[in-house]
């Protein structure tokens, strides 16, 4: 569980990361932006790679949650996949800061540690799409004339591009409105 100052550090370090870029992520900058000493940084995280390791953690802890949430749902898999994607968009619309970190794997490719974190957060979730579609499959719910490896990532491909397509685009369009579509759209792509 993090503390108060833990989660003002992370927080502000996703809003330098947001809008000023990873470059400008440094301990020092992230203390003047805080209004503490470098020193008090480090009593709660050892390095910079520890905060984007607990940036990484959170955001993976609240997807387990929603895992958690989909699989309790009654009711159709198309169902559940619109909720989750629904739930995700929602998120990302209310915290844009957020899309700058999670949808910018390359920013961690230099740094083992971040790098397996961000491998095992997007494998976890290519499972977790697949296992759904694969459900889909047996009920007769989903097609099954195309791989459900496939369908998985068009799904999650198609999140991924539309979210980051509205960020690039400095959120000038409804992302849940655009989201609202895309699912409309990958019904009928995983049903026809």
């Amino acid at each position: 569980m993090l503390t108060e100052r833990q989660e003002e550090i992370i927080n502000k370090s996703i809003e330098i990361i947001a809008t000023q870029g990873i470059q400008r992520l440094t301990i020092k900058n992230l203390s003047k932006e805080i209004g503490i000493s470098e020193p008090a940084i480090y009593r709660h995280f050892e390095s910079k790679t520890d905060i984007l390791l607990a940036i990484l953690q959170n955001f993976q802890e609240v997807s387990l949650y929603m895992e958690k949430a989909v699989r309790d749902i009654k009711g159709s898999v198309i169902g559940k996949i619109e909720f989750i994607f629904s739930k995700i968009i929602e998120i990302f619309s209310q915290e844009p800061s957020h899309i700058s970190v999670i949808f910018s794997e390359e920013i961690f490719k230099n740094e083992v540690v971040l790098k397996e974190k961000i491998v095992e957060i997007m494998s976890s979730k290519q499972q977790f799409i697949e296992n759904l579609i694969v459900e889909g499959q047996r009920n007769s719910e989903i097609r099954d004339d195309i791989d459900y490896k496939t369908l998985a990532l068009i799904v999650v491909g198609a999140l991924r591009f539309i979210v980051k397509q509205w960020d690039l685009k400095n959120q000038h369009n409804n992302l849940i409105e655009e989201g609202k579509e895309l699912i409309e759209g990958l019904k009928l792509i995983l049903t026809t």
